[in-house]
């Protein structure tokens, strides 16, 4: 039967996927039939994130992708991909005046400035398929802003402009580069000084008018993007909130 999602022999990589989205969306894109290559630090959490793909025929990279002899290495054993969905990403949360400098240096490496020195490693070695998927997650922090997090916004920023230019970069090659921001789900990430206490989990649920999404919300939009439904879709931001951002 012809299903225009199908990720059936599709080699997808997944970064941060020992935790939050990023376990989710390589389930997801295993249970749609891709082949999953799954990288992150821990290598017991990404071990359980292997235990629960779908194929027989994925592997697991265990990389640090700020340190630049990790991402060479990561390069060197990946297969040509046919897709990449960036999830590695950390929050720091504090007031402008408070900022610590090693604090700058780490959220922009983790969630940026790795993204674009493996990507630049990917095009160069030749290891993104024609008509491959780059797939951002980003994050409605980019304009819907909140005291204390001006560093997280700031980094999910650069990931759209980043993605938007090398969409028209890579075009030529008819390869897509797209961004979801979404809004909130419930991950290990927001354990990280944006959402504590069940009084916070309360005021964000009532603002989001569908209710927190859940890390398949986000999966599946991932699989559509990474598809070749999406063959045409290019350069796009994608915010899947529930209407969070509706008001």
């Amino acid at each position: 039967m012809f299903n225009p999602f199908s990720l059936e022999n599709k080699n997808i990589l997944v970064t941060g996927a020992s935790s939050g989205l990023g376990v989710g969306i390589a389930i997801d894109c295993s249970k749609m039939g891709a082949n999953m290559v799954v990288t992150a630090r821990n290598e017991e959490r990404l071990n359980r994130t292997m235990r629960e793909l779908e194929k027989a025929n994925n592997f697991s990279i265990i990389a640090d992708l700020v340190k630049d002899e990790d991402i060479e290495d990561l390069v060197e054993k990946v297969p040509v991909l046919d897709g990449v969905v960036l999830c590695a990403g950390v929050i720091k949360t504090m007031p402008v005046k408070n900022i610590k400098f090693d604090a700058i240096d780490e959220i922009f490496d983790i969630n940026i400035i790795s993204s674009i020195k493996l990507l630049k490693l990917l095009l160069k070695n030749k290891k993104l398929a024609f008509g491959a998927s780059v797939v951002f997650i980003s994050s409605v922090s980019t304009f819907n802003v909140k005291i204390g997090n001006s560093l997280y916004s700031a980094t999910k920023g650069a990931v759209n402009s980043f993605a938007k230019v090398m969409a028209l970069e890579v075009a030529k090659q008819k390869m897509r580069v797209n961004c979801i921001q979404p809004g909130f789900v419930p991950s290990n990430i927001l354990g990280q000084g944006v959402i504590e206490s069940e009084d916070y989990i309360r005021f964000y649920a009532e603002r989001h008018p569908l209710g927190f999404g859940t890390r398949d919300d986000i999966g599946y939009a991932c699989i559509y993007l990474l598809s070749d439904a999406a063959r045409w879709v290019t350069g796009s931001i994608f915010t899947i909130d529930g209407g969070y951002t509706l008001q």
